[in-house]
């Protein structure tokens, strides 16, 4: 294969990852949000488990420099030497800080204050976008492009465990009595939902398609896991999750 056609099949997720992402935050979804709760959970878990994930697996570091002007290259590489610029990359991605970042900006930001203030302004709409992307491409980095082999099962418990508390803040959405934001309570039912549907339609987005895209990742993981084990046995190696004998 030829050294640009590799170069463009490893930089397409994060082509495709950019986007769903952009697609996202762009006409008709913008102007859709602001009518129903539904569409803007859309948008989230657009950002938080289609679009990050594909970023991630797109080499998002080295296509960047690639982009770059080659004067320019050296100087934004540069950037990341700083050993504190490196401690705190490490930092945020090893998997517990990064499960931890990603369940707080989830659950944070659907806080009613918190989620009406954004609905209201439109910088802090941009930044609540911006805090789910974040959170979701350093989460997705932790457990795709592990450190070390040894942690991917760490990797798979992390994406278990987020698929249940996201799975739980939608259920409380779907079986909740009233509408939880103000702003989407105050509207008349359009195109059939009521607000309450409208927040219950929210929640069975988020607790079903968006639990179960943690655990289709979480199983992709074990394939890959299992079929690197099994190539290695047949290479005559340990495998990677064996424990050494002493």
């Amino acid at each position: 294969m030829r050294p640009r056609v590799r170069r463009l099949r490893s930089a397409a997720p994060l082509m495709l990852g950019a986007g769903v992402g952009a697609a996202a935050v762009l006409p008709p979804f913008h102007e859709l949000s602001e009518q129903f709760f539904s569409v803007h959970m859309v948008q989230h878990e657009l950002l938080m488990t289609v679009a990050a994930p594909l970023i991630v697996l797109g080499y998002p570091v080295a296509v960047g420099l690639r982009l770059l002007p080659r004067a320019s290259r050296r100087s934004a590489a540069r950037l990341a030497r700083p050993r504190a610029v490196r401690r705190i990359g490490t930092f945020i991605t090893n998997p517990p800080v990064a499960w931890l970042l990603h369940a707080v900006a989830i659950w944070l930001w659907h806080l009613p204050i918190l989620f009406e203030r954004a609905i209201h302004n439109d910088v802090v709409h941009a930044f609540q976008h911006l805090s789910f992307i974040s959170a979701a491409v350093v989460f997705w980095w932790a457990v795709l492009r592990p450190a070390r082999r040894a942690r991917r099962g760490l990797s798979i418990l992390l994406l278990f465990t987020t698929a249940i508390h996201t799975g739980v803040l939608g259920a409380l959405m779907t079986f909740a009595h009233t509408p939880w934001y103000r702003d989407y309570a105050s509207r008349p039912a359009t195109a059939g939902l009521s607000p309450l549907a409208d927040q219950q339609l929210a929640g069975m987005i988020m607790w079903i398609p968006g639990s179960l895209a943690y655990l289709i990742a979480a199983l992709f993981i074990v394939r890959r896991w299992l079929a690197e084990s099994e190539w290695e046995v047949a290479r005559g190696d340990r495998p990677s999750y064996a424990i050494p004998i002493r």
